[in-house]
């Protein structure tokens, strides 16, 4: 049961809400405030420091390729130039050669330089290796020869997993070793073209061990990788195929000089950061979770949850306290509210006591008595107005019928028909006898047929020419009651906009059913001009919004007729009932008007005329 008052109990709701936003909200946001300050600058110092990291090993890259770049200087010796160039060299300039390829390397100890090796364009080469060499194939077979020969200043440097065979100028294989090839053209001083090519084998280890000495944390590594993100050389603890992410996902992401990223997509998230050699073009990529860059961060904000829950703790055992003491003379307010406002206007609260909330019960008290009187006068007078309103509705509809019968009655009368006339007041007086009703507003299915009946035998003499009629109403149905003057108007509307504007006879039906829902179906059928697709949208969308049609000055002008039934209709039985509309051009129109069945064999009549 403490459960129920509880869950029940909004004023309750509302204290501790106050209690643990008073208590809690100051500590939370400095608690944010002070996380995120820390998350920042913790975040930024480890990765600005795993960035930096990446900058050192790209300048230890460039400053390997620079110093092992100075043996490029070769290129420009002119023994070498004029070993290249002539054929004739004796074995004294190539042994010179050799000699400044020595004294190159004591001074400026080249341990890491495996080779040294020249070739001219005619295969014809000299290596610290095998000495003079002849190649017995074309030297340009080689693609990065063709490379350099089409960009005779560039540098290239060829890492181990682009190595071709045809590098190996003078036929040497390093078994069991990866190279770094550094290629570059030999050219002549004065018209500068090309007369060989220069390549300088060096021991990737040294930059292996680049990667191997620079760590991130306790797991995370660097390695290096081509523009495209492939990888070059990985650590020794490291196999390529172990990287969490593909090297095609991560290519488009390197086109910067430098930059760091966290990438979520791989399980856990990882900072990602690189920066780019530039001498050699490669990007040294490392790679370290994001939860070691960010582990004093993470003590902080578990210490400032730990706080936040000792302070609900507590804040809910004081709200407890509070309110068990506080809030039980409101709780029987409300559930009596909670009676009154689901009907039960006799739910009176007894006060306890002189505080604000015996006054509050008092007031409510007052608030039944004065809501049972408006109830009453609301319904009174909503009453008065749906019967004014079906009274200005039916006026509506009889007076230009009845200028018209009387239009035509003197018209027989001076024409000497004395027979019609009689039958024509006859017919004329059973309409408004039905019509009046001694004043009252339902009438029979039968009476409403009597009614139309009266209707259209004065219409059919008026019309005899065009003017056909036949009634089919099942007995079962003629005791039902409704609202009188509702066929009339539709009738009415089939001949005036239907039949009277067609060539030849016209004929209109009078249906009646009850569908499956239990509603009653009443259908006006005619076979006259019908109606163009748009003017039934028309029609439909002013029904529909309940707004009358333009004036046109027509006797019934453009749905008058349909649209105080549908009207009357909606106003007396709700919104799901009214008239509903089809039309077909040169095929006729159906009008079917649905209200509830309320209410026990066949009638079927049809017209003489004719």
């Amino acid at each position: 049961m403490k459960m129920i008052r509880w869950r029940w109990s909004s004023l309750r709701a509302k204290l501790l809400v106050m209690f643990v936003l008073i208590s809690s909200v100051p500590m939370i946001v400095v608690g944010l405030v002070s996380y995120q300050k820390s998350f920042a600058t913790i975040s930024g110092h480890g990765k600005a420091s795993a960035l930096l990291e990446a900058d050192r090993l790209a300048r230890d890259i460039d400053g390997l390729f620079q110093d092992t770049g100075k043996l490029l200087e070769l290129e420009e010796n002119p023994q070498v130039l004029s070993f290249l160039f002539s054929q004739s060299d004796t074995y004294e300039d190539a042994k010179a050669i050799l000699r400044t390829f020595e004294l190159y390397r004591e001074t400026y100890k080249y341990e890491d330089v495996l080779n040294i090796s020249m070739v001219n364009l005619y295969g014809r080469g000299i290596s610290e290796r095998r000495g003079v060499f002849q190649l017995e194939r074309n030297p340009l077979r080689n693609p990065h020869f063709v490379k350099l020969l089409g960009e005779p200043d560039l540098v290239l440097n060829v890492p181990p997993s682009e190595a071709l065979e045809l590098d190996r100028v003078d036929g040497f294989q390093y078994e069991g070793r990866n190279v770094i090839s550094i290629m570059a053209t030999i050219k002549q001083r004065i018209t500068k073209e090309v007369i060989g090519f220069i390549v300088i084998d060096l021991d990737d280890s040294i930059v292996r061990q680049f990667c191997d000495d620079s760590l991130i944390g306790k797991t995370g590594y660097f390695y290096v990788a081509s523009s495209g993100g492939n990888p070059i050389f990985m650590p020794s603890a490291v196999k390529s195929d172990a990287l969490p992410f593909q090297p095609a996902d991560l290519g488009p992401r390197l086109a910067e000089d430098r930059e760091g990223f966290v990438e979520r997509s791989v399980g856990k998230p990882l900072f990602v950061m690189y920066s780019t050699s530039q001498l050699t073009g490669w990007k040294i990529v490392g790679l370290v979770p994001l939860q070691e860059l960010m582990r004093d961060a993470d003590e902080i904000r578990q210490l400032i949850i730990i706080s936040v829950t000792l302070s609900l703790v507590f804040t809910i055992s004081l709200y407890f306290f509070v309110t068990t003491r506080l809030t039980r003379p409101v709780q029987v307010l409300m559930n009596k509210m909670r009676q009154a406002a689901g009907g039960y206007l006799e739910a009176k609260v007894k006060p306890t006591g002189s505080d604000e909330i015996a006054d509050l019960g008092n007031s409510f008290n007052i608030m039944l008595g004065k809501i049972r009187e408006l109830l009453d006068q609301s319904i009174k007078e909503r009453e008065n107005i749906q019967k004014a309103e079906l009274r200005a509705l039916q006026a509506q509809i009889n007076p230009h019928f009845l200028y018209n019968t009387l239009d035509s009655i003197i018209w027989m009368a001076e024409a000497g028909k004395n027979e019609q006339v009689i039958r024509l007041v006859q017919a004329l007086a059973r309409f408004f006898r039905i019509g009046l009703n001694k004043g009252m507003e339902w009438v029979t299915l039968k009476e409403e047929l009597e009614h139309v009946r009266s209707y259209l035998v004065i219409q059919q003499m008026r019309y005899r020419d065009i003017l056909d009629y036949e009634i089919i109403v099942p007995d079962s149905l003629l005791n039902i009651h409704l609202l009188k003057m509702t066929l009339q108007p539709l009738v009415e509307n089939a001949l005036y906009h239907g039949i009277k504007n067609k060539r030849g006879r016209g004929m209109i039906t009078i249906a009646a059913t009850v569908d499956a829902g239990g509603c009653l179906m009443l259908a006006v059928e005619d076979d006259g001009i019908g109606m163009t697709e748009q003017r039934l949208t028309e029609l439909r969308e002013l029904l529909a919004k309940g707004r009358l049609p333009e004036k046109t000055g027509d006797e019934v002008s453009g749905g008058f007729g349909l649209h105080n039934v549908h009207q009357r209709i909606r106003l007396y039985y709700g919104e799901a009932y009214g008239v509903e509309l089809y039309s077909e051009p040169q095929a006729g129109t159906r009008v079917i008007l649905k209200i509830p069945h309320r209410m026990g064999g066949t009638i079927y009549e049809k017209s003489d005329a004719g």
